[in-house]
């Protein structure tokens, strides 16, 4: 396929501390989306830990910029959470966009990332995906490695098999969206 590309995810959190690198691999492993290069032997997934809500802003754009000027296909995923000061998940989007604006970057390029926002943390999402429920006006409880793997497996099946997801979380089905619409795309 002449479009392969890499996946470059940013997230919140520190290194060591943060599940989202294990769900974000666990699920785009499960995804094997086709336009990347093969797995094996292949640095396919780079997560980079960003600390904070605003070095995650900041990266952004930088990377941006660094995927144009490199001139190969890199897929921009940006995984955070959507903290109680923001009403939704298009607010955080806003944010991003504002910063990537005074950084020179441009509609098109902007319009090309994939946004996945969890209210009020991934563990939201993982709680729901294991459990079948959550309550996103509150944050989700803390987990370990294994349970955000098993979830992310799951969200994996689930995105697979095309089907409505019932009772799913606003921020879940907002960021699922971001995936669907970057799959098309990619076709």
């Amino acid at each position: 396929m002449a479009n392969r590309t890499r996946i470059v995810c940013l997230h919140e959190g520190k290194k060591g501390r943060s599940i989202d690198p294990l769900f974000i691999r666990a699920l785009l492993k499960r995804l094997d989306p086709a336009w990347i290069r093969p797995w094996p032997g292949n640095n396919v997934i780079r997560t980079v830990d960003c600390g904070g809500r605003s070095t995650l802003i900041a990266t952004m754009a930088k990377e941006l910029k660094a995927a144009g000027q490199v001139g190969g296909k890199t897929t921009l995923m940006i995984w955070a959470d959507v903290d109680d000061d923001l009403e939704s998940p298009e607010k955080l989007k806003a944010l991003f966009w504002a910063a990537a604006q005074t950084e020179g970057i441009a509609p098109d390029q902007f319009g090309g990332v994939v946004f996945a926002f969890a209210r009020d943390r991934l563990e939201n999402w993982v709680e729901f995906l294991n459990s079948g429920a959550t309550d996103e006006s509150r944050e989700g409880p803390r987990v370990k490695d294994p349970d955000a793997v098993k979830a992310a497996r799951i969200l994996g099946d689930l995105c697979l098999k095309g089907a409505p997801i019932p009772n799913i979380p606003p921020s879940l089905e907002w960021s699922c969206r971001n995936w669907r619409a970057l799959v098309e795309r990619m076709r």
